[in-house]
């Protein structure tokens, strides 16, 4: 436990977040640059996501939560200042999809996934800052995601709207993603805003609709025979794919953890202690490669992408230790360091800083994967750091 929590801080005050802060942050144009590439190539018109810019106002504000260091309260300032002034919709409400690096809207969709974020973020800035305007946007944003995407006959949340806030026909997060109505992403992260916003905010109404989605959970998107998330769903809860995430599956089962103990209510959270540790064994038993690496999905035809991408490796480093919290086994702490050590050997660019966004079965990296991007943030990586910090610290 000391030797992991020695290399998790180590990383993360000396090399995650001075990357970001070195590397990324744009002067000449405010906020922070689109993109690195594999290779270290700085692409500084690359467009700017927002959830690239959340990732980072979550990451620096959570960071300075827990360290109180002044540089990272710094860095998030600038990623608030920045969604203010350019993300936010003034006038419809909400947060666009994407700028161009001079900082104008070029992609105005309000997904659902990324007013998500921007409640993640904005709360835990707001616990680090007590900026009433911050709380009042997570409010807001709260407020638009039940308006127009939360489904009162079926339940559950719609996945994405244009401007105007009417339903689009392409739905899609990103071209890996099949176009449907709801899906166990989108809600994993409603769910993971939801929580955070409760700490902050003791709300009736949000209370509800946190219970709402921890039994959406339960009864819709986790198969409880097999103890996998169902992934794509139409409006009407059929299901329309048979692919497992190993990544997501690990991810949401600290995080269901950590929602249920935000509610206090004993009943939930006994149950789904029990079930993080079934997910977190058939995880470990379904998952893991012989070098505690973490493969990144199945398929229904029975087709192992045995590749290991960067964020599913931290996130079953945090939910093995969660697993062991909940249990005191420590054969699920020996997991989180095992997997660790992997990350140190195979996934950490010791020579370039920050990490590889995946590697094949035998460790190679793939180059042509960015190093930071909108899809690549500090978030996976320096949350899991932080999580290690909190919890074995």
């Amino acid at each position: 436990m000391e030797s992991l929590l020695t290399q998790a801080k180590t990383e993360l005050t000396e090399k995650i977040l001075p990357y970001w802060m070195d590397k990324m942050t744009d002067f000449e144009n405010g906020g922070f640059y689109g993109r690195i590439t594999g290779e270290n190539e700085l692409i500084k018109e690359a467009p700017k996501a927002i959830i690239l810019n959340t990732r980072i106002l979550w990451t620096f504000s959570e960071a300075y939560n827990i360290l109180q260091d002044e540089a990272y309260f710094a860095t998030a300032q600038r990623a608030y200042d920045y969604l203010l002034k350019h993300f936010i919709d003034r006038k419809k409400g909400g947060v666009f999809w994407n700028l161009d690096y001079m900082g104008n809207p070029i992609d105005t969709k309000k997904q659902i996934y990324a007013q998500a974020f921007s409640i993640y973020a904005l709360s835990a800035y707001y616990n680090a800052t007590q900026e009433d305007e911050a709380l009042y946007l997570a409010q807001e944003l709260f407020g638009l995601i039940e308006k127009y995407s939360f489904d009162p006959i079926q339940n559950g949340y719609l996945e994405a709207f244009d401007k105007n806030w009417n339903l689009l026909e392409d739905l899609r997060l990103s071209d890996k993603d099949a176009n449907e109505k709801k899906t166990m992403n989108t809600h994993l992260h409603i769910l993971e805003a939801y929580t955070t916003l409760h700490q902050v905010w003791d709300d009736s109404n949000l209370k509800i609709k946190l219970e709402n989605l921890i039994d959406l959970f339960l009864s819709k998107i986790l198969n409880q025979d097999s103890m996998h998330f169902q992934l794509f769903f139409d409006e009407f809860w059929n299901l329309k794919s048979d692919t497992i995430s190993f990544g997501h599956d690990i991810e949401g089962s600290w995080l269901l953890h950590e929602a249920a103990e935000s509610l206090g209510n004993e009943k939930i959270l006994k149950e789904v202690k029990q079930i993080a540790l079934k997910m977190t064994d058939k995880n470990i038993a379904e998952g893991l490669d012989e070098d505690h690496g973490l493969f990144n999905e199945l398929d229904g035809t029975g087709h192992l992408d045995t590749d290991k991408h960067w964020w599913p490796q931290t996130e079953a480093v945090v939910g093995y230790i969660n697993a062991y919290q909940i249990s005191k086994d420590k054969s699920y702490l020996n997991l989180a360091t095992q997997t660790w050590e992997f990350i140190s050997n195979k996934i950490i660019d010791q020579s370039n800083g920050e990490w590889h966004f995946r590697v094949n079965k035998a460790g190679k990296p793939y180059l042509e994967e960015d190093k930071a991007g909108p899809w690549k943030c500090p978030y996976h990586n320096g949350r899991a750091c932080l999580e290690i910090i909190k919890r074995l610290g």
